[in-house]
């Protein structure tokens, strides 16, 4: 991606000023680092912004903390990372975070209303599994020098187009080596964003297969995280917040549900239908058995897992002692909408009858009458 950086830039500058093209590499690196300064203090919050994300404690939802410790735990993280919840039906999450000591995780209202603990804690091993690998850096890295890429051959493309006819007549003349340089440029600043787009969503398909191998590791108990994409790819609904450029941070493509289970060069994931048969022919837990089930399903005849972690001792002869879930598919959805309903700052009021009143934050400080049995109550403006 880098290299691909810089030629673009170089043959940018190179076609338009002739001589100049050496510029055109500096000038590219200084746009890369510019994005990348930004997006190191601040892109952790812009994409929990436009993805709606709103931070919770622990009173909001219990069980996803503990889940979330659990995990931070099991992966070794120094930090337990920020949690947050959006609003959005459909089942999905994601992880942002550069380093272990500032981390989030964000889980839409649809996940905890549909997975139940085992489920949930696969999700969560799989996001936190991409904080622990630097997943979460090295996609934002490589996005920016995407985005570089984009920019630079976008400017080069209006250049080229506004600038006038004697420019161009004059710039035609010269020698063959020159003219050269013109094609091979022309055809790079078309072809450059493509090839970068395709670079990007390459890695982000390997580090899916990662993250869902460290997640099935810090769980040993692969068969959750499976259940859960199947839940997650059987729903129609489809992000509303998510784009094309933060499509490759969440579990499952956001975008395309229909791409879903499909394997092809334009794809944000590998197919979940793939990583499921992965997940459920390991029979354990370890890098080992994820690498050699991904050679059986894929065919392919080199692993995912790198050899670093292969040669790695790993203890996985005592599994997890998993919690039992009595929780309904309605307890569920229903602590899910609570969360929401508690940090918009809505009130919650439990009438004698058993009718659950919940109170928007305009009407602090009033009476309101239980539609049910006629109680009047006081609000009060704290919130429960």
């Amino acid at each position: 991606m880098a290299l691909l950086l810089m030629l673009t830039g170089y043959f940018a500058v190179e076609m338009l000023e002739p001589g100049a093209g050496a510029f055109g590499v500096f000038l590219a690196v200084c746009l890369w680092i510019f994005l990348s300064t930004v997006t190191w203090f601040q892109g952790d919050n812009i994409l929990l912004a436009v993805s709606g994300a709103r931070e919770i404690q622990r009173n909001d939802h219990p069980v996803l903390f503990n889940v979330v410790e659990e995990m931070t735990i099991a992966s070794g993280l120094g930090k337990m990372p920020r949690i947050y919840i959006m609003d959005e039906e459909a089942p999905n999450a994601f992880a942002v975070g550069r380093s272990s000591s500032s981390t989030a995780v964000a889980v839409t209202k649809g996940l905890l209303s549909r997975l139940d603990r085992d489920e949930l804690q696969g999700v969560i091993a799989h996001e936190l599994s991409h904080i622990k690998n630097r997943d979460v850096l090295l996609m934002v890295m490589v996005g920016v020098m995407m985005g570089a890429i984009v920019i630079i051959a976008d400017i080069a493309m209006r250049t080229m187009f506004y600038r006038s006819p004697r420019s161009r007549s004059s710039s035609r003349k010269g020698n063959e080596a020159q003219l050269v340089i013109m094609l091979i440029g022309l055809i790079l600043i078309i072809v450059a964003p493509l090839l970068a787009e395709l670079i990007y969503f390459a890695i982000s398909r390997k580090r899916e297969y990662l993250a869902d191998a460290c997640g099935a590791q810090f769980t040993r108990y692969p068969e959750g995280l499976a259940r859960a994409l199947e839940k997650i790819s059987s729903s129609s609904i489809k992000l509303k917040s998510a784009s094309k450029a933060t499509a490759p941070m969440y579990i499952a493509n956001p975008l395309s549900v229909t791409a879903r289970g499909l394997s092809n060069l334009t794809s944000t994931h590998p197919p979940i239908s793939e990583r499921i048969k992965i997940l459920r022919a390991m029979g354990g837990g370890s890098y080992k058995e994820y690498d050699q089930a991904y050679k059986k399903i894929t065919g392919r005849p080199v692993g995912v897992i790198p050899f670093s972690a292969l040669a790695q001792k790993e203890d996985v002869a005592a599994a997890e002692i998993r919690k039992v879930d009595t929780r309904t598919s309605v307890d569920r959805m229903r602590s899910a909408t609570d969360v929401l309903w508690r940090i918009s700052g809505y009130t919650t009021i439990v009438c004698a009858c058993g009718t659950k009143l919940k109170i928007p934050p305009a009407l602090a400080n009033k009476k309101i009458t239980c539609p049910h049995c006629g109680k009047i109550h006081e609000v009060s403006s704290n919130r429960n």
